[in-house]
């Protein structure tokens, strides 16, 4: 594994044995990445982050005795773990400045306590002794490990076969295609590229490669000599890892000279011969950045090249310098690389191809007349059939088409612009489109003083806007301030002058780019920023179907954001997007219900709708159960909205719930995560559990508990945790095995769903009638929720104990939680500020306290002084609950003891005033415990005195 590491980082040789890793962006992704793969380790995989290493990892640690807290043995400046491996050993070792690491789930919280010094410690790790560490050390339990170890190796073979291990592989076609290009560019002084480009050697072996054959071996692919204008002579070494500068000189004859150590690199190393050259030629980067139409050939030809580079990670030349290229990380890529397509004979090509290849002659030797004629006559075509369109791009009108945008003659802009908004709608086409920089001649025409021009422009950019980088182009050429600008008009005026109406036009088509665009999260924060949201607004209150789609596709794009769903409500956009759901058009309601799914997330926004009437439209959309799209999004705004109960009471009234229970079956998961969604929000109400259980919904309800789908099955288990306090629904739960499902979800890697599980759990638990003996019958369920107990998510670890608090209330299930090491479990917990773990948390101890020993357990194992802390929350829950668990440790002397110390009793006195008389009889007997305590000492020491 340390081999594979070695071959992706990028590193510095500091002596003969000692190696740095280089500071590059690429090394900065890699250590990123190990970082995320080993913080993450021990909640995800708990197992196989147990597992000991054959040798420790070591290295040199910033990290002091100080830094450490509790589970670990402190001792002056050196400290040890509590977890020791089979033969003693410490799994953490700290000797300053050298730590020693046994296992995953050590390394893992050394990082957690690294805080902003995270990265360095894996920097320093990877530099440290890290070859053959990460193996598992072999164990006498074979029938347990085995397993363990095995998914521990395909974890590590998964990091290791991350894209990022991948990065950069060339090959000879991929380094031969691009030195032949840039050779081209060769020779013409200061207006060339660079003065020559040759290889080393004129001999190629039949393999393509170049290099001698010893070298061949360690990956060289050919030795290259660049003279640049205004720097040295480079010697430069392709190989399949990537290119760089090397040590090696050329002698009188063209041969290299030097030792073996000459051939070692110098430099960092690079994707391509022109990114190395950009970083070392001043004037290469100037030429290169001006004549950006050789970039693109180069990077065309890369590309399309059969044997060309693999993983190509290379920015594409349609994007600008200056700014990463990162959108939103939650939208996906709407379409993948497709390659060209072509027929493989000329028999293959209609009719209509050769036409439209005579036309492009002329189209391009034409004069201004001859030019509109033609582009007349290729608008005669069905331009939308896939040979008219593989035409045009076989021939190079497409780079005409885009030439001609930037000229001053009106009639060829409209013309070419006509063409290109039909011919956009191919994903290839748009695709080349922004290769050719075609988006920032389209996005100049947006300020031209046409009406007609603006619109196609706005059209355009709409149909190639349908991948990140284009949307990308469009803001970073200004389209967005542009296009925001389009939509300044009057669209609700009674009568139109022709002008207004050619506004209105303008208005539709630069709110169908701009709905385009808003895919990116960094254009919404443009769109926001150049004043789009009042001018959509305006346009909401239009009586034309074509504005409203458009303004309410980018409004519900955009209500992802907080800041956007704070303006729609504010600025009275629930009015109008509520008016439009009774429209006629299924495609402008299914956008408004969509808008208002994600807007109803505020509470304010939920009563808005209830007050426009706009829930019975919502209930009636979901009789259009063959509308998908439209099914989707209705559900999901009912859900939304049924979080409020009041719209509750509303959507009972329009008999919602019937309905929603018969969408539970054949239905897309986008609609189940929905329904069960708003299922879990109405059985909140204890008539509707019953209502639930009548319209037949128990049964699928659990069926869905069986779903590979993550958001469904947090959904899924709140319904039926929530379906569960009914007791005629729990025995059905119950009949369909669903507390054994239950207990299975605590097993999935979802940190949502594990939480989600352990709620439902707790419901099924208090209302099962045997529940403690399912428990007990589920193999492992028991280790299992004690483990979870080591989770670092707060809701995972409130909820587990909320389950543990009822669980344990069988005697049996908390003596056998006991034996799992329940208690020092919770104990390590209750340094938390988390108010909502501590209630439960608290809860939890109170409940374990119940069998043998666990009271002087607990005080051994440090828990009692930090629930005392638990009494100055101002939570009531919390106070209540952390004084039933001090009453229950107060039980123990020693307990009694510690609590006085911490001094206790004067808060405990101000809670014996409360109106709570949980709280009232909890502190009093806490109280009294102390007092019992004191009085008994006193007697005996007054009882020694007399005698």
């Amino acid at each position: 594994m340390g081999i594979s590491l070695t071959r992706a980082a990028q590193w510095t040789m500091v002596s003969s044995s000692t190696a740095k890793l280089v500071s590059t962006p690429m090394n900065e992704s890699l250590l990123k990445e190990i970082l995320h793969f080993v913080e993450h380790f021990r909640s995800q995989y708990p197992q196989e982050a147990e597992h000991v290493f054959e040798e420790p990892l070591q290295w040199s640690t910033t990290l002091v005795a100080s830094d450490f807290k509790t589970d670990y043995d402190i001792s002056d400046s050196d400290v040890q773990s509590h977890e020791r491996d089979s033969e003693g050993h410490p799994l953490l070792q700290l000797s300053p400045p050298t730590v020693y690491v046994r296992s995953f789930s050590q390394l893992s919280k050394l990082l957690h306590l690294a805080h902003d010094k995270k990265l360095a410690e894996v920097r320093a790790c990877l530099e440290g002794k890290f070859e053959s560490n990460l193996h598992p050390k072999q164990s006498n339990h074979q029938h347990s490990s085995i397993t363990h170890r095995l998914n521990l190796f395909v974890l590590l073979v998964t990091l290791y076969s991350h894209p990022i291990m991948l990065q950069v592989r060339l090959n000879p076609k991929a380094v031969k295609n691009e030195v032949e290009i840039l050779q081209v560019f060769c020779g013409g002084g200061d207006k060339g590229l660079l003065k020559s480009l040759r290889y080393t050697s004129d001999f190629e072996f039949s393999n393509g490669y170049r290099a001698p054959l010893w070298r061949q071996v360690q990956g060289d692919i050919c030795y290259l000599v660049i003279e640049p204008c205004d720097t040295e002579t480079l010697h430069i070494t392709c190989s399949t890892a990537g290119i760089f500068l090397n040590g090696v000189r050329l002698g009188v004859k063209g041969t290299l000279e030097g030792e073996e150590n000459g051939y070692e690199q110098t430099s960092d190393t690079y994707e391509d011969l022109v990114t190395l050259l950009k970083s070392r030629s001043p004037h290469f980067a100037e030429k290169i950045n001006q004549a950006c139409l050789f970039l693109d050939l180069i990077v065309c030809l890369i590309k399309k090249s059969e044997a060309g580079l693999l993983y190509f990670r290379k920015t594409s030349a349609g994007a600008l310098p200056g700014e990463p290229f990162s959108e939103s990380s939650t939208e996906s890529e709407e379409e993948e690389e497709q390659p060209y397509r072509h027929p493989e004979t000329n028999t293959d090509l209609p009719s209509e191809y050769w036409q439209i290849q005579k036309l492009v002659k002329y189209l391009k030797d034409g004069d201004q007349i001859v030019t509109v004629h033609t582009l007349c006559a290729m608008m005669d075509f069905n331009l939308m059939q896939e040979s008219c369109q593989m035409a045009i791009q076989d021939t190079g009108a497409l780079k005409v088409l885009l030439n001609l945008l930037d000229t001053d003659e009106h009639k060829c802009e409209i013309g070419s612009l006509k063409i290109l908004r039909t011919i956009s709608h191919n994903s290839q086409i748009r695709r080349v489109i922004v290769d050719m920089r075609g988006v920032q001649s389209i996005v100049k025409i947006l300020d031209s003083p046409v009406k007609e021009l603006k619109a196609l422009a706005a059209e355009t950019i709409a149909n190639v806007a349908k991948f990140r980088r284009a949307r990308r182009n469009v803001r970073l050429y200004g389209g967005i301030n542009k296009l925001v600008s389009l939509l300044d008009c009057l669209p609700n005026l009674a009568s139109l002058t022709p002008s207004q109406e050619e506004d209105i036009e303008v208005a539709c088509c630069g709110a169908l780019a701009l709905w385009s665009c808003s895919r990116s999260t960094k254009n919404k924060k443009a769109i926001r920023k150049a004043g789009g949201i009042p001018l959509l607004g305006r346009l909401l209150k239009s009586p034309l179907q074509k504005m409203l789609i458009p303004v309410v596709g980018t409004l519900q794009e955009c209500a992802s954001e907080e800041s956007y769903r704070t303006d729609i409500q504010t600025l009275g956009m629930i009015k109008d997007l509520v008016r439009n759901l009774s429209s006629d058009n299924d495609e402008l309601q299914m956008h408004c219900a969509s808008a208002i799914f994600k807007c109803a997330e505020d509470k304010q926004t939920r009563d808005l709708v209830r007050k426009y009437k706009g829930l019975q439209p919502l209930v009636s959309l979901l009789h259009k159960a063959d509308n998908k799209q439209l099914l989707a999004a209705a559900t999901g705004a009912i859900w939304k909205c049924s979080i409020s109960q009041e719209n509750v009471t509303k959507f009972q009234e329009y008999k919602a719930l019937e309905i929603l229970v018969s969408l539970l079956t054949d239905q897309p998961e986008e609609v189940l995560v929905n329904v069960v969604g708003a299922l879990g929000e109405f059985a909140q109400i204890p008539a509707n559990k019953a209502a639930i259980r009548e319209f037949g919904g128990i049964k699928p309800l659990v069926k869905l508990l069986t779903s590979p789908n993550q958001a469904l099955l947090v959904n899924v288990t709140k319904a039926v945790g929530a379906c569960a306090t009914n007791k005629d629904n729990m025995v059905i739960i119950d009949q369909l095995d669903g507390i054994r499902l239950v207990w299975s979800l605590l097993k999935n890697p979802s940190a949502d769903v594990q939480s989600s599980a352990a709620w439902a759990l707790c419901a099924c638990t208090e209302n099962a009638e045997d529940a403690g003996e399912t428990a007990r019958s589920l193999i492992g369920g028991f280790q299992l929720i004690v483990k979870l107990l080591s989770s670092t998510n707060n809701e995972v670890l409130a909820s587990i104990c909320a389950a543990i608090c009822k669980i344990a209330k069988d005697e049996e299930n908390l003596a056998i939680l006991t034996d799992f090491g329940v208690v020092p479990s919770l104990a390590k917990l209750t340094n938390t500020t988390d108010d909502r773990l501590r209630h439960h948390l608290a809860d939890a101890i109170a409940q374990c306290c119940m069998w043998g020993s666990n009271r002087a357990s607990f005080g051994e194992a440090g828990a009692v002084a930090p629930l005392v802390r638990y009494l100055k929350s101002k939570e009531g829950s919390v106070q209540r609950s952390t004084a039933m668990a001090l009453y229950q440790l107060s039980r123990n002397p020693n307990n009694c003891i510690t609590m006085h110390e911490k001094e206790v009793v004067q808060p405990l006195i101000h809670m014996m005033g409360s109106d709570d008389e949980e709280l009232q009889e909890a502190a009093a007997g806490c109280v009294r415990s102390i007092r019992l305590l004191y009085m008994a000492n006193r007697n005996a020491e007054l009882f020694t005195f007399r005698n």
